[in-house]
């Protein structure tokens, strides 16, 4: 039997791949953060059999604890200060945790466990602006435009040294957005869903306030993002593999999808707000996941649309 550890595992990619590896017969521990908040509370989508250990990716010593209880085969390092938003009123953190934390699990599987596999979220945010149209692959530059992709591009070049220097097995996916379900409520997907499901259901008359509705992204669901993250540590040589879609759709068309699966024209519902735009945005990403798709053999199972009509179906069992 393989053993796992997850970093995150309160996040909604962990709670997926953590059901992925207990399908498959791991056994698998998940690394929690100590918090004044509910451990139910946090753990709501964390399978029972996921093995809990207190750890923080800012606390090397914890790092190093974790590793010696669990012993794990595969490690999946899915901690983050994940919400871009968030990085510009909370940079320090955001770099402490998305860059310095990686260091430390790199750090700590080095001197600990150097045989272990490891696999990293990396972010498309690392690329920015820089193409305006076409698909970004596996050796485009990088040219991060928030605090939050700063940190990312330097844990993906972390994690590039390592794996060539120490000779350690670190494999990444560069992570276009991902959603479900189970996405954190202040990510504007899920606030689009949350918004259809109370207006739908006369909970809410007021308009749902949206930043830039034409930002394009690649979005994947997060089942077929944490597949891919399985795969890779499945691999024979460790590598970077972009995990997209190949398609790419702005903010707008999710609304669009969105309110009418519950027949609203999102018109009618949906107001800018200038506050709500970034400081600087990316506004188009679209991946190439022909290398995962070759040497993977991984390609998504979900579409745009049955992602969307999926959430908001969630949502509305939830406002009914």
């Amino acid at each position: 039997m393989k053993t796992a550890l997850i970093t995150g595992i309160t996040g909604q990619a962990a709670s997926y791949l953590s059901e992925l590896l207990l399908d498959k017969g791991y056994a698998v521990w998940g690394l929690i953060r100590h918090s004044t908040a509910p451990i139910l509370e946090r753990t709501k989508y964390v399978p029972n059999a996921v093995r809990l250990i207190d750890g923080d990716l800012l606390d090397p010593s914890s790092l190093t604890r974790a590793l010696r209880i669990a012993k794990p085969d595969e490690i999946y390092n899915c901690a983050s200060q994940s919400f871009v938003g968030s990085s510009w009123d909370l940079p320090e953190i955001t770099c402490l945790t998305t860059g310095m934390g990686v260091l430390h699990l790199l750090e700590a599987v080095r001197k600990e466990c150097p045989e272990s596999r490891v696999w990293h979220s990396s972010s498309s945010e690392m690329f920015g602006n820089r193409i305006q149209f076409g698909r970004y692959n596996e050796i485009d530059q990088f040219h991060p435009e928030s605090p939050y992709a700063v940190a990312k591009v330097f844990a993906h070049h972390l994690c590039r040294v390592y794996r060539e220097s120490h000779k350690m097995f670190v494999a990444c996916s560069i992570s276009f957005n991902f959603e479900s379900i189970r996405r954190s409520e202040q990510f504007v997907t899920r606030k689009i869903t949350q918004a259809v499901a109370r207006i739908k259901q006369g909970r809410d008359v007021r308009p749902l306030l949206l930043g830039n509705l034409d930002a394009k992204r690649d979005w994947t669901h997060a089942k077929d993002a944490m597949r891919a993250a399985w795969l890779t540590l499945q691999q024979k040589y460790p590598s970077d593999y972009v995990i997209a879609t190949g398609e790419s759709h702005s903010v707008r068309e999710f609304c669009e999808v969105a309110f009418a699966h519950v027949g609203l024209n999102w018109q009618d519902h949906v107001q800018t707000n200038m506050e709500l735009y970034r400081p600087s945005d990316v506004y188009y990403l679209c991946g190439d996941p022909t290398k995962a798709e070759i040497l993977l053999r991984w390609e998504p199972t979900v579409t745009f649309r049955e992602l969307i009509e999926e959430m908001v179906e969630s949502d509305m069992r939830e406002y009914a």
